[in-house]
């Protein structure tokens, strides 16, 4: 149907010919992603590519310690050497210029640029200037995320997240980046996805630091926004002329049925993945129906809290993967109810691009005061295999065409959205997938550390040559 953005290409064959392939990447006539000012970039983060975990004054973050524990990571992988970026910055920003690609989205490690009595580490510092200020020389706008996740070890044993003093800990740490390296940032986020953060990290144990409880996840998200909020005015002061935002992560859910309890269930889950981070930012208040869900465990709100966290953004990063179908649980929650039949990913998650178009244009309509938008991350994983010097990632590039057809439909519905990001960069390490899965539009043999352009990033490139021909 025409607005199904999985119907605007066909679904690509793993046969068809190199050729046939570059002549079919290209988007409509019509759509908006021939706009000059559409920023088409790649985003990578640093635990997952830089290495040197214990090089030039770096401390050991959560995930230095997490991924150390026996049957936390798959196949007992960490994130030690990963992609070497840290040594290998020089080549991999000259990949990413080749490419074209217009925008560089990386994140800062914390553990890198200061002690724990907050002391800059200016080798950790100085690594971090060297590559912005080779990023503006080639032309690429530089989005610059404080935290992806790496909290230094010795804030988690004073109880991380969990403890309020970290957020203003956040506050100092961004203080001396963005004095730092004021003029070589286009755009700051503060955060990257703190629902994993604060779930996956202190709700359901998965991710660092390992804890698993519902009303720990609840605190630890109050803090993490707060920290948000107490870095923004810091950055506003100390850098004006760059965007000040925070990324999230998105999840459609959708009922397994027609019947109200398992509309509500899904209700429920987009209260969760999604409300749970944007009405705090957006309305102020956390969304009551969260604690319907978890009974119990609103956090602790001091005054002034919600106005802090509420302050206004310039732009607000999502990231989107997948959808969720789900069914209620009997009870107060949900249940995931994984369909049949359809496309999945590597990582087992299903292909379905119309939940990204959905949920913008929802998001449209719920928060009157909604930013201007950048897809931060968008990608799949997939078992790449390098034969005779190429990566044919097929099942990527139908995926990247059906994603940015939805991008396009929600910016002719009306939404604001100004760039979108390639997650990621290169093949890396897939937190507590280890480096099993794929992700990258460029292929990373581990044992090499040799860089293999994979087909979707070649298609990616001829686009954007194509664009700026046109323009």
């Amino acid at each position: 149907m025409a607005n199904d953005a999985s119907a605007v290409f066909d679904t690509l064959s793993p046969a068809v010919s190199r050729g046939s392939l570059a002549d079919s990447f290209t988007p409509p006539a019509d759509s908006t992603l021939w706009r000059k000012n559409f920023l088409l970039g790649a985003a990578t983060a640093s635990y997952q590519i830089e290495g040197a975990v214990n090089e030039d004054g770096r401390l050991p973050s959560i995930w230095d310690t997490f991924s150390a524990i026996p049957g936390k990571v798959l196949a007992g992988d960490t994130g030690a050497v990963a992609c070497d970026h840290y040594h290998r910055w020089e080549a991999d920003v000259e990949m990413l210029a080749s490419l074209g690609l217009e925008g560089y989205r990386l994140s800062i490690a914390w553990p890198r640029v200061m002690d724990a009595a907050g002391v800059p580490n200016r080798k950790g510092l100085d690594f971090y200037k060297r590559l912005l200020n080779r990023l503006k020389e080639k032309g690429i706008t530089t989005f610059v995320t404080l935290y992806h996740w790496d909290l230094p070890q010795h804030l988690e044993d004073r109880g991380g997240w969990l403890n309020r003093d970290t957020a203003y800990r956040f506050a100092d740490y961004a203080d001396l980046m963005s004095r730092e390296l004021a003029g070589t940032v286009d755009a700051w986020a503060t955060l990257n996805e703190p629902w994993c953060s604060a779930y996956l990290g202190y709700g359901n144990g998965h991710h660092a630091p390992g804890l698993a409880d519902d009303r720990f996840a609840t605190q630890a998200m109050h803090h993490l926004l707060l920290a948000h909020g107490f870095a923004v005015p810091v950055l506003r002061a100390n850098d004006p002329a760059s965007q000040k935002g925070i990324v999230a992560n998105i999840g459609r859910g959708t009922p397994n049925s027609n019947s109200a309890a398992d509309q509500r269930a899904a209700h429920l889950f987009e209260v969760q993945h999604n409300a749970w981070i944007l009405d705090p930012l957006l309305k102020g208040a956390y969304p009551q129906d969260l604690f319907e869900l978890w009974p119990g465990t609103e956090p602790l709100v001091l005054e002034g809290d919600m106005q802090t966290i509420s302050a206004p953004l310039d732009f607000l990063g999502i990231n989107y993967y997948f959808r969720t179908n789900v069914a209620s649980d009997g009870a107060h929650g949900f249940r995931d109810v994984p369909l049949e039949g359809v496309e999945r990913t590597q990582m087992g998650w299903e292909v379905y691009p119309d939940g990204l178009r959905d949920l913008l244009t929802g998001f449209k309509k719920t928060y009157h005061n909604l930013p201007p938008i950048y897809i931060t991350e968008n990608g799949m994983a997939s078992d790449d295999q390098v034969t005779d010097g190429h990566v044919e990632d097929t099942q990527r590039i139908s995926f990247l065409k059906r994603h940015l057809a939805a991008v396009d439909q929600a910016i002719k519905a009306g939404v604001d959205i100004r760039g979108y990001f390639l997650w990621s960069l290169m093949d890396n390490f897939e937190w507590a997938f280890g480096y099993e899965r794929r992700f990258g539009v460029v292929h990373v043999d581990y044992s090499t550390q040799k860089r293999t352009i994979k087909r979707s990033a070649e298609l990616v490139a001829k686009f954007l040559k194509e664009r700026k021909a046109r323009a």
